[in-house]
């Protein structure tokens, strides 16, 4: 009697041994029954299909299929060997000339869609070069990288000190490393210092004006100077364009040909304050103190207020000799005792403006609205001609 050992078609675990007795559909009928499958057909262990029982050998091994080609058992086992070791096998990277020795599911797991996880996901898919001891060669920042890798092993971000971040976020964004980079580009903000809107004081200002050569023109565009004490200070030719200076204590200060086109002066007090050439375009000075300046400059130049917000400034005793006020808002504004002579108004607003007082000798009033102002003890006489209405 001869008996042989039955195997599953590509497995050899869990066979069988039976007798053979019979015919061929006997044997078949009882490998069904042995390992619970619907037996088509028998192979020996070359591969070669059995079609008649008389081939069959005493101790024989023989691979039982249910239709299905014949597999060889060895290569079956390879693969199942490759896959299940795919993600525990150990292998190193040479990041910019350091190694780093690590498995393949930790490149793999944690961040599936990265660009590691592709490049190690199955052996050699991206022919990967690798130096001469077999690391995989990276040409990146070993510095940052450490970072990422040990992400990768415990989900956690910890970066040591003197490592900047923003070198490990470029190099998650290398990676593809998406989680990684959201929390990176989220404690990069929290650490970024909140902006400073504080304004400037007179001791910052002051030490800024004594680091700054005479010649050199100082710009302070912008900047905010709200309720600081700038009174007395040589501020001639200075760029204060679209400045904050709202509130400011400007007294007796030398604002000789300063640019502040566009600055904020709501509320500043600029008593007997020297605007000579001053150029003060669409300022805001309203509510602003500008008792006793000086805009009149010897050397014929002449101080532009054009289009300046001026409502309810208290300009009384001020010299104003040819300066440009055209379009200007003087709504409420004290003008008692000016100097206006050959002065620019036309089309300025001057509804309810005290002019007690004022010289509007040559003064150019066409097209100003003089509604409600008050034209008391004029030193010369207003002529018709000098205003449309």
């Amino acid at each position: 009697m001869r008996r042989v050992t039955l195997f599953v078609n590509g497995t050899s675990k869990n066979g069988k041994v039976v007798a053979v007795y019979g015919t061929l559909s006997d044997l078949l009928s009882v490998a069904s029954n042995k390992l619970g499958i619907k037996a088509v057909s028998l192979y020996n262990g070359k591969g070669g299909l059995i079609d008649d029982i008389a081939l069959i050998r005493d101790d024989e091994v023989l691979y039982v299929s249910e239709g299905d080609p014949f597999i060889d058992p060895q290569n079956e086992a390879k693969v199942t060997a490759d896959q299940h070791g795919a993600h525990t096998d150990w292998l190193t990277l040479n990041i910019g000339g350091r190694p780093f020795t690590t498995t393949r599911s930790t490149l793999v797991s944690k961040e599936p869609e990265s660009m590691l996880a592709h490049m190690f996901r199955e052996k050699d898919v991206w022919g990967n070069k690798q130096d001469e001891h077999g690391a995989y060669l990276i040409d990146r920042s070993p510095e940052y990288f450490e970072p990422i890798l040990n992400y990768l092993r415990h989900g956690q971000l910890i970066i040591n000190e003197g490592i900047n971040i923003r070198g490990v976020l470029e190099e998650a964004r290398f990676f593809g490393i998406e989680q990684l980079t959201e929390q990176l580009e989220a404690a990069i903000k929290n650490i970024q210092p909140a902006e400073d809107h504080s304004p400037i004081s007179r001791k910052e200002f002051v030490r800024f004006l004594l680091a700054t050569p005479t010649k050199s023109e100082l710009r302070c565009q912008g900047l905010n100077f709200s309720g600081a004490d700038l009174s007395r200070l040589d501020l001639r030719y200075i760029n204060f364009k679209m400045a904050n200076l709202s509130r400011c204590n400007l007294t007796h200060a030398n604002l000789c040909c300063a640019n502040l086109e566009r600055a904020d002066l709501s509320g500043a007090n600029l008593d007997g304050a020297n605007l000579q050439g001053v150029k003060m375009l669409c300022s805001n000075a309203e509510g602003a103190s500008l008792k006793g300046c000086n805009f009149e400059d010897p050397s014929g130049l002449k101080a532009n207020l054009e289009g300046a917000n001026l409502k309810g400034v208290d300009l009384e005793g001020s010299q104003m000799t040819g300066v440009n006020l055209r379009v200007a808002t003087l709504k409420n504004a004290t003008l008692k005792n000016c100097n206006l002579r050959g002065a620019t108004l036309a089309g300025t607003d001057l509804e309810n403006c005290d002019l007690s007082g004022c010289d509007l000798q040559e003064a150019n009033l066409r097209g100003s609205n003089v509604k409600g102002a008050i034209f008391e003890e004029m030193l010369t006489p207003l002529h018709m001609s000098q205003s449309v209405r």
